[in-house]
């Protein structure tokens, strides 16, 4: 992130847009930028690659709330929604989209900073949970490659499970590679041998 926290609002009004963009000036040292249509979002937040997006949007549409919630890369940053009438459907599909923040009928001055925390926080919480799901899931999808060459040695060799996981480990230091690598060669050498 650079020094200052960039935000992207996403406001159609005028009137609501400088009250946003006041309150953050009073909360902060902001780079503001004020999007007025939303049809350019996706662009706009792009060209900017903010920190942050902020959307203020009176009556949304599931479509409106789709596409804004899409353009504005919920999983590359935190993202606030503010929304005058919402349901449970505009909620949920919101919040499953990657909004860090949906605000009904609570745009106000003094609230706008406290909400953007939440969401960085709340954002921050999800990365790591995210980071550390990929991080697990890897490490599942080697242990069962290692299994798998560690059978294919023991059926190929004669050898029990402790002697096939040495052979995999030796085999990784004289290459100077991982053992979960190695155990993939072999797999695949083994599945275009077999």
């Amino acid at each position: 992130m650079a020094d200052k926290l960039s935000i992207i609002v996403v406001e159609p009004d005028r009137d609501r847009a400088l009250l946003i963009v006041d309150s953050l000036r009073e909360a902060g040292d902001y780079d503001i930028h004020v999007i007025s249509e939303p049809t350019g979002v996706a662009r706009s937040i792009q060209a900017h690659n903010p920190d942050m997006v902020l959307i203020d949007i009176a009556n949304p549409s599931r479509d409106m709330l789709e596409e804004l919630t899409l353009a504005t890369g919920p999983l590359d940053r935190p993202v606030a929604m503010f929304v005058d009438q919402s349901d449970d459907g505009l909620t949920r599909a919101a919040i499953e989209a990657g909004v860090s923040a949906y605000v009904v009928a609570g745009l106000k001055a003094d609230r706008v900073k406290p909400i953007l925390d939440a969401a960085v926080v709340r954002f921050n919480m999800f990365q790591r949970m995210r980071t550390e799901l990929a991080a697990t899931k890897k490490a599942l999808e080697e242990r069962k490659v290692i299994d798998r060459a560690k059978g294919l040695l023991m059926k190929a060799r004669g050898v029990d499970e402790d002697q096939a996981y040495a052979m995999l480990r030796k085999a990784a230091m004289d290459q100077n590679r991982r053992v979960a690598d190695v155990a993939q060669a072999l797999v695949t050498a083994a599945g275009l041998l077999g």
